[in-house]
C-alpha cells in the first residue's frame, strides 16, 4: 500500500541570518509533525514587538532562525496520538500552550501549563529539537516553538487552538498574540470591575486592547499614558476617556495627575512598555488598600523593578502576565465570539498589510512607530 504518512515539505519562509539584520526570503525544507504535533499551512501572520526584541538577540540569541508566534492557518497534516484536529480545520498556534490536565491546567489561577511547559529557548517543547531547515539542510532553529515567518510551521498539539472557520483570519491571528494578551489582563488576570478606573501606560496594540477589554469589563475611567500625543485620538476610539502625555506636564508627576484625576490612584494600572520605571510609576498610580498593577512589558534592559516596601504593605499589588493570563483553549474561542458579535472590535489594530516578501517593510514600519500591528499574507 502507499505510505500515506506526511512527508517533508519545500516552502518559503523569511530567515533571519543575523541580529538586526534584514531577514531574507528562503526556500526551506519542513519536516513532518512527529507524534503530538500538528504541521499548519500558515494563511497570516502579524510583526510583534516580542519579535524585535528576538530579532535584536536581546535575549536567546541564536541563529539562523524563523520568527513570529502570532499567527492563523489550518492544519496541514498531524502526527500520531494527535486527538481532535483533522486537516483543514481553521486554526491558531500560540506561544503558550494548554494541556487540560495537569494541576495548573484545572486550576482557574494559573495558565502555565506544567505538561509541556514555556520556555523562552529554541526547540520543540517536548524533544528540543527543529523541524526547518535551510536548502543545503542547515538546521533553522524556531521561536516559542511557533515560527510562523514560514509558509508551513510545525507546533505541539498543546499550542494549536481550533477555532469556527467564520471568524476572520485577520481577527483570528490579532487573538493568539497581542490583543489575547491585553484584553486577557483586563478579563482574566485583573478582573476589571463595573464603574472601575484603569491606567494604561502605552497605548500600542497590547494597550490598546487592555482598553477594549477594560470597556468590555464595565471599567467607566480608561486613562492612557503614552509619550505620542497622536495616540490620544486613537485611545479613544478603542475606549480611552482620558489621556495624559508625560512630556507635556509641567511640574507634576504622571503619578500625581492620576491621583487628582481619581481621587487617590486607579483601581487598575497595566504596563504595556517594557520599562522598569514605568513599571514603578504604574504601581504608585494605584490607590491604596487594594490598587492592582498588572506588568505584560517585557523590561527591555534586563533592569529590576523598584517598589516601595511600605506601599506594597498599604494593600497595593504587583501581578505579572504571560498571555494576560488566558488559557488558549478555552478563552481564545470566547474572545473570537465576543469580536464576531462586537463586544470587542479589535479590527483597527492593523494598521498595514504586506506579503511574504515585504516583511521588512513591516519592522521598518514598526521600528517607525507607524504600525500597530502589521499583517503578513502568505499569498499576497
Amino acid at each position: 500500500m502507499e505510505d500515506q504518512s506526511p512527508k517533508p515539505i519545500r516552502c518559503k519562509a523569511a530567515v533571519c541570518r543575523a541580529a538586526g539584520k534584514p531577514l531574507t526570503i528562503e526556500e526551506i525544507v519542513v519536516d513532518p509533525p512527529k507524534a503530538y504535533e500538528i504541521r499548519i499551512k500558515i494563511t497570516c501572520t502579524s510583526l510583534c514587538h516580542t519579535d524585535i526584541t528576538f530579532w535584536r538577540a536581546k535575549i536567546a540569541t541564536v541563529f539562523p532562525r524563523i520568527l513570529d508566534h502570532e499567527a492563523y492557518g489550518v492544519v496541514e497534516s498531524v502526527g500520531e496520538h494527535v486527538e481532535g484536529f483533522a486537516k483543514g480545520d481553521a486554526v491558531v498556534p500560540t506561544f503558550l500552550g494548554q494541556c487540560d490536565q495537569c494541576s495548573t491546567c484545572a486550576s482557574e489561577q494559573n495558565n502555565l501549563c506544567t505538561a509541556v511547559p514555556f520556555v523562552i529557548g529554541p526547540g520543540m517543547r517536548r524533544d528540543g529539537t527543529t523541524r526547518f531547515r535551510d536548502a543545503q539542510g542547515v538546521p533553522l532553529h524556531d521561536l516559542l516553538a511557533v515560527s510562523s515567518f514560514s509558509e508551513y510551521t510545525v507546533v505541539d498539539m498543546n499550542q494549536v487552538v481550533r477555532l469556527d472557520p467564520a471568524v476572520p483570519p485577520k481577527l483570528a491571528c490579532l487573538l493568539s498574540c497581542g490583543a489575547g494578551t491585553g484584553v486577557g489582563a483586563a478579563w482574566r488576570m485583573a478582573k476589571v470591575e463595573p464603574g472601575s478606573s484603569v491606567a494604561i501606560f502605552g497605548l500600542g496594540s497590547v494597550g490598546l486592547a487592555v482598553a477594549q477589554g477594560a470597556k468590555m469589563c464595565g471599567a467607566s475611567k480608561i486613562i492612557g499614558v503614552d509619550l505620542n500625543s497622536d495616540k490620544e485620538e486613537v485611545g479613544k476610539s478603542f475606549g480611552v476617556t482620558d489621556f495624559i502625555n508625560p512630556s507635556q506636564l509641567d511640574k507634576s508627576s504622571v503619578i500625581e495627575v492620576i491621583g487628582e484625576m481619581t481621587g487617590g490612584g486607579v483601581d487598575y494600572s497595566f504596563e504595556c512598555i517594557g520599562v522598569s520605571s514605568v513599571m514603578t510609576d504604574a504601581f504608585r498610580s494605584t490607590k491604596t488598600g487594594n490598587g492592582k498593577t498588572i506588568v505584560l512589558g517585557l523590561e527591555k534592559y534586563c533592569e529590576p523593578v523598584c517598589l516601595p516596601s511600605l506601599e506594597l504593605l498599604f494593600g497595593r499589588c504587583v501581578m505579572g502576565s504571560l498571555f494576560g493570563g488566558i488559557k488558549p483553549k478555552t478563552d481564545i474561542p470566547i474572545l473570537a465570539e465576543k469580536c464576531m458579535n462586537k463586544e470587542l472590535e479589535l479590527d483597527a489594530l492593523i494598521t498595514h498589510e504586506v506579503g511574504l516578501q515585504d516583511i521588512n517593510r513591516a519592522f521598518d514600519l514598526l521600528l517607525q512607530g507607524k504600525s500597530l500591528r502589521c499583517l503578513i499574507w502568505m499569498d499576497k
